[in-house]
């Protein structure tokens, strides 16, 4: 993809930019690849951007997922039709959330619930604020991070359909643990964690309850989730895409419509090129070769960095100098949008507008 701005030396930097025309594109793929609109329920987690949002929506995608309150409500102020907090809410978090389904009567807001416990605390205060608020039961399907397994799911399926406040009509299987490259092999594990989800869902409608919905996947094993009938399928970061997943999902259609905007701001010594792209301008969660990626410099070798500052290593001769331009695309988009208050938007190689990261602020409601 060509990444030209032409007035590029307007921009400071760092900066984020972002390239609308692209992200239609992805969207319009992934609309495509899952055959019904209706089956597609993005997350948001990427962008955290009404405008993004907007988009999502003019292509006739009417559910979206989320993982903050704040994320919640800006998919409520877009007017989105049906939301899943995939998160259980605990605490502060129950208010919250409470105060985002009442300002958006619009919105059909649920969220995930994995054990009993944290299943009555929210029955109890959605049924005090006159809420009847729908839950999908949360899967642990091999990511150990939350869920309770299928085999011990049905359990709490049944137990949370008795409780006043809430009412259980789904399942998530959230399996972003699954990252192989070789798809055939991603496909196989894939297949053999869903089987548990199956066996589960079988049980639910055996016991005379309503088929439950099921959202499955993430953008890994998206192409995967697509072939399943009736599963609503959840990728996040293929709006925008990243070296991370152009790397690991080969496969899939997606282009980056993403990228940093940085400059050389010191040559420290004859092969070393300090940029002005710390921490705080990218994810540095990824040990430090796989951050950023130069398009037209890909034999830059990154070395160290700061809050501020990040060096790389070139070779004799670079020919670099104090004040020129790279254009790089990060290697975790997610986590990099997080890192700005908005972007600038870039149309017919003229950046000319911003998209602020809305759901960036922890709290919108006042």
């Amino acid at each position: 993809m060509d990444f030209t701005i032409e007035n590029i030396a307007e921009i400071d930097s760092p900066a984020l930019m972002i390239f609308p025309e692209q992200v239609k594109q992805n969207i319009a793929h992934a609309v495509q690849m899952v055959g019904d609109v209706c089956r597609l329920r993005p997350h948001v987690k990427t962008h955290k951007s009404a405008e993004a949002t907007k988009l999502m929506m003019e292509a006739g995608i009417t559910k979206f997922k989320c993982a903050t309150i704040a994320e919640a409500e800006m998919l409520g102020i877009c007017g989105a039709k049906d939301v899943l907090l995939a998160y259980q809410p605990v605490g502060p978090k129950l208010r919250r959330f409470i105060s985002v389904i009442k300002k958006y009567p619009g919105t059909a807001y649920s969220s995930l619930t994995d054990n009993l416990a944290a299943a009555q605390e929210m029955a109890s205060i959605f049924s005090s604020a006159g809420l009847q608020v729908p839950v999908y039961i949360d899967l642990n399907i091999g990511q150990n991070r939350t869920g309770i397994s299928p085999e011990k799911a049905f359990e709490l399926y049944a137990a949370c359909s008795k409780i006043n406040g809430i009412h259980p009509v789904g399942l998530q299987a959230y399996d972003g643990h699954i990252r192989d490259i070789d798809f055939e092999k991603r496909e196989e594990v894939c297949d053999a964690a869903f089987d548990a989800v199956l066996k589960l869902e079988n049980k639910i409608i055996g016991a005379g309850y309503a088929a439950p919905i099921i959202i499955a996947g993430g953008s890994p094993t998206f192409p995967i989730h697509t072939m399943r009938d009736g599963v609503e399928c959840s990728p996040g970061t293929f709006i925008y895409w990243d070296k991370g997943y152009m790397d690991g999902c080969p496969e899939q259609p997606f282009l980056p419509a993403a990228v940093l905007v940085t400059r050389v701001i010191s040559l420290p010594d004859a092969t070393k090129i300090c940029l002005d792209l710390g921490h705080k301008s990218v994810a540095a969660e990824n040990e430090i070769g796989k951050r950023i990626y130069f398009p037209k410099a890909p034999d830059l070798i990154p070395v160290s960095q700061s809050e501020e500052h990040l060096v790389v290593e070139a070779s004799a001769n670079h020919g670099f100098k104090v004040g020129d331009v790279l254009i790089g695309i990060p290697y975790h988009i997610c986590p990099t949008v997080a890192l700005y208050e908005r972007a600038i938007i870039v149309e017919n190689g003229i950046a000319n507008g911003q998209w602020k990261t809305t759901a960036r602020d922890r709290k919108i409601i006042k």
